[in-house]
C-alpha cells in the first residue's frame, strides 16, 4: 500500500504530462478552420520607407559620383546595376574629379512610397541640385526576403 501525500485544500493534479509541450484545447475541428492570411514581411511600414530613404539618397551619390555603384550592388537587380555603373562610368570619363569635388551636390528633397502589394513597392524622389529639380522613379520588390531595386528611371 502506497501512502499518497495529498494537501487537504488541494485537488489532485492530473496525471497527464504536457510538460516540453504546449497544451492547447482547440473546442473544435481544426480541419475545418480556415487557413491564416500568411505573408512574408521584411519590417513594417516605418522600415520600408527608411530603407527606400537610404537608397533613394544613395543612388543619388552614385549618379554624382560621389559613390561607386558597388556599394548597390545587394539591392539592386542586374539591369538597374548595369545602368548605374554606366551612369557612373559616363560621369567620370566627362567630369574631371577636381571639378566633382567643388560642384553643387544634389540632395533628395521627398521620397514617397507607393506599395501596390506586401512584395513590391513604388519610390518616386524628389531631388534637387541648386534651382533644378528632377524625378527618380523606382520600384523595388522582395526577393529572398530582402529589399531589391527591379527598375530605375530617371527623369
Amino acid at each position: 500500500m502506497t501512502a499518497q501525500l495529498t494537501h487537504p485544500h488541494r485537488h489532485p493534479a492530473p496525471m497527464t504530462s504536457v510538460q516540453g509541450t504546449l497544451a492547447l484545447d482547440y473546442g473544435h475541428d481544426v480541419r475545418s478552420s480556415p487557413s491564416p492570411d500568411l505573408r512574408l514581411v521584411a519590417g513594417g511600414r516605418a522600415e520600408l520607407e527608411a530603407f527606400a530613404h537610404r537608397f533613394a539618397c544613395a543612388v543619388v551619390e552614385v549618379v554624382g559620383g560621389d559613390r561607386g555603384p558597388s556599394q548597390l550592388l545587394r539591392w539592386t537587380s542586374e539591369k538597374v546595376y548595369a545602368e548605374l555603373q554606366r551612369r557612373s562610368a559616363l560621369l567620370s570619363g566627362t567630369t574631371p574629379g577636381d571639378r566633382r569635388l567643388r560642384r553643387l551636390r544634389s540632395q533628395v528633397r521627398s521620397v514617397h512610397l507607393f506599395c501596390p502589394s506586401p512584395e513590391a513597392a513604388e519610390v518616386s524622389v524628389h531631388v534637387r541640385q541648386g534651382e533644378r529639380s528632377r524625378a527618380i522613379a523606382a520600384r523595388i520588390e522582395l526577393v529572398e526576403g530582402r529589399w531589391c531595386c527591379t527598375a530605375l528611371q530617371f527623369g
